[in-house]
């Protein structure tokens, strides 16, 4: 299947969604406007044809919002996007900021959090910025996503005018709704794997069994309880999380399953997504202070990175991933992210292995040797 620049396409592991023709575009300057959110909702329901809107929030709620909405959205298999992915040629990467200053970042954040009550974790990333030898088409990329995670939520959105093309391959379901079922897959507490199977088996248990780690993913999964709760009649979360996988992390995860009391705008897919996100696995807890932390020891805008992306129809059902292991795509410039979240007792040089490890997921993907600075070893 051929996804241009600019077709949208969310697909999880069973199935791919594609917008076709000419996508109106709905925007806001705020990822947090519900207003914008009804209204998208409002103009689904007045479309012809079997319409679908796919969207992207911002990191943070004043960052810009965008949905493309589609009167002729094809509904695929997941294999429609199994095709051959062409390399590319990419030049070294740059690290934004290198690992020796990200593991001192952390280190100022530990300290704070070690010094503050009232912060109990916040999330610091690193960026790494790569520069394609040719014209590095979004199909293709998608496309070695796609083949590399085939349980992955695969997504390619055009941010519009010169913001680029967002695309990657998120383990993460923020939220999901059909009718009144409601779904949420948190992830949090992660740790790199390693080739040697033994040695993965004695790292995913180091990580079950990590309180540090526990400690961490227990805030996540308390934030989303705490939202979702008051919408539902029932909501069952796991009272431990279980082990799961990709090709380069260990993660512990938190099926939370629950039946909403109602079932309208205010529920939508899109609304759920708004009031869950960010969810302390992207930003830290509480959201405010981890957010004027992250202002002041990160060196970059996430923009779209560590937001939100998935899909609505005119029912107010759809999935929207955590846009995790992704990147923007400028031209022949490709940005990528990742980041860790930072609790006290954190060490800083698992940290960095920890963002090297999931940059790794994308550098993978996309067939390029994977530096020694973000190298994804257990440091120690």
């Amino acid at each position: 299947m051929t996804a241009p620049a600019s077709t949208a396409l969310f697909a999880t592991a069973d199935y791919a969604l594609v917008t076709d023709g000419r996508p109106r575009r709905l925007t806001t300057d705020r990822s947090d406007d519900t207003r914008w959110a009804d209204t998208t909702l409002t103009a689904l329901a007045h479309t012809a044809g079997d319409p679908l809107a796919i969207g992207v929030l911002s990191f943070r709620p004043d960052g810009p919002a965008t949905a493309l909405l589609s009167g002729a959205a094809r509904r695929l298999p997941r294999s429609a996007l199994d095709r051959p992915a062409p390399r590319y040629a990419w030049s070294t990467a740059i690290e934004v900021p290198a690992a020796a200053e990200y593991a001192a970042t952390v280190s100022a954040a530990v300290d704070r959090l070690t010094g503050d009550a009232g912060l109990r974790k916040v999330v610091l990333g690193r960026w790494l910025d790569l520069t394609s030898a040719g014209d590095p088409a979004p199909d293709h990329l998608l496309a070695a996503l796609a083949g590399r995670h085939p349980a992955g939520h695969i997504f390619g959105v055009p941010l519009g005018r010169s913001a680029g093309y967002l695309l990657g391959a998120s383990p993460e379901l923020l939220v999901g709704r059909r009718g009144r079922r409601v779904r949420s897959t948190p992830l949090a507490g992660s740790l790199p794997r390693a080739a040697d199977p033994a040695e993965d088996r004695i790292r995913a248990d180091l990580l079950r069994d990590s309180a540090k780690d526990r400690h961490e993913h227990a805030l996540v999964v308390d934030a989303v309880a705490e939202a979702l709760g008051p919408l539902c009649r029932r909501l069952a979360v796991p009272a431990a999380p279980t082990l799961v996988h990709t090709d380069t992390m260990w993660h512990l995860a938190s099926p939370i399953v629950g039946e909403l009391r109602e079932v309208g705008p205010a529920t939508s897919a899109l609304r759920l997504a708004q009031l869950l996100h960010p969810t302390p696995a992207v930003c830290g807890t509480p959201r405010e202070a981890a957010y004027h932390l992250i202002e002041q020891l990160e060196p970059a805008d996430r923009g779209p990175l560590t937001g939100a992306v998935g899909w609505l129809d005119g029912a107010g059902d759809g999935d929207w991933a955590v846009t995790i292991r992704a990147g923007v795509l400028r031209g022949r410039r490709l940005r990528l992210f990742a980041g860790a979240g930072i609790v006290p007792g954190s060490d800083p040089a698992a940290e960095v292995a920890e963002t090297g490890a999931k940059l790794a997921t994308m550098l993978g993907a996309l067939g390029v040797a994977v530096p020694r600075p973000i190298e994804p070893a257990v440091a120690g």
